[in-house]
């Protein structure tokens, strides 16, 4: 691992490994893949699949469009893990009674159950990952996270980069614009 910059490299960046989105892309990566190895190859669903699950647990009943916006996922994408969860029995679902347009969902029975098996190990994941740093530390990296949430939201908010990606187009395959030289 190369060394890990210092304040003044992270607010003037001159290499990858001085962007702070960067070291905390491949922080993540590296301890979510253990996360998702544990859901997928342990208990056989997805990363999403388990946040809804989790949310779920801990929220109870609610609306899919509220599921999607509390996960920060689109509603297609909401719809789709929920689709394979009720398929598992793992969720259930309802049809509001005022609006047919929306949709309730909540743990089953066997979803509480898996739930209860999952939510230990990767809390014991996150507990590991936190070895060894001081609790003063463990302060102010929770500030310092807080902050870095805020303030994305905010820059978010502020429209701070106004390109959008088109998936739907076949991305950037059909964009580059150096594509046709040979």
């Amino acid at each position: 691992m190369q060394a890990f910059p210092d304040a003044g490299a992270l607010r003037a960046p001159s290499s990858l490994d001085d962007l702070l989105l960067y070291r905390l892309s491949r922080a993540v990566r590296t301890s979510s893949g253990m996360a998702t190895r544990l859901v997928e190859g342990g208990f056989g669903i997805t990363r999403r699949e388990w946040g809804m699950i989790a949310t779920l647990a801990q929220q109870g009943e609610m609306r899919s469009s509220a599921l999607a916006a509390h996960l920060h996922l689109d509603r297609v994408r909401t719809s789709r893990g929920l689709r394979g969860l009720v398929e598992k029995k793992l969720v259930a679902r309802r049809q509001d009674a005022d609006d047919r347009r929306e949709v309730h969902v909540r743990l089953s029975a066997s979803g509480r159950e898996l739930y209860e098996k999952v939510f230990p190990r990767i809390a014991g994941l996150n507990t590991d990952l936190l070895e060894g740093i001081e609790p003063a530390h463990l302060d102010i990296f929770l500030q310092c996270l807080r902050h870095l949430e805020e303030r994305a939201n905010a820059l978010s908010a502020q429209g701070a980069v106004v390109e959008k990606a088109n998936r739907r187009s076949g991305g950037t395959r059909h964009r580059w614009p150096e594509s046709g030289a040979a």
